[in-house]
């Protein structure tokens, strides 16, 4: 499974960024697609969460501010994230999960840096 995201960079308080990342592979038993964060000395948290044929689930943090969605034809999640803050600046990692016979695996794709400047 590869795990391709794009997005990020540097923006002011109060302002939006969209991440994605696709996913490829064998990825037939996918289970969730999601995005954590770690911020330096932190460790890596939930972001949010979009489980296959369920739900969604945020942070706290990021509970009315961040949208998770998924296009199911191109196996992309993506995160729109509104209204920024300077403690919303860390990495920013996609995350794939995949249950099949009993087994879950979880694959990372490659960080991508979020900066929110005050």
């Amino acid at each position: 499974v590869q795990l391709q995201a794009s997005g990020g960079g540097l923006v002011q308080a109060g302002g939006s960024l969209r991440l994605s990342c696709a996913a490829s592979g064998s990825i037939s038993n996918l289970n969730s697609l999601g995005w954590y964060r770690q911020a330096p000395g932190k460790q890596r948290e939930l972001v949010a969460v979009i489980v296959i044929g369920g739900g969604t689930h945020y942070a706290d943090s990021a509970k009315g501010r961040h949208t998770i969605s998924k296009d199911s034809a191109k196996n992309t999640v993506t995160l729109q994230m509104n209204s920024l803050k300077p403690e919303d600046t860390a990495v920013y990692y996609c995350n794939a999960i995949l249950y099949a016979s009993g087994t879950w695996k979880t694959y990372w794709g490659l960080g991508t840096q979020v900066t929110v400047s005050s």
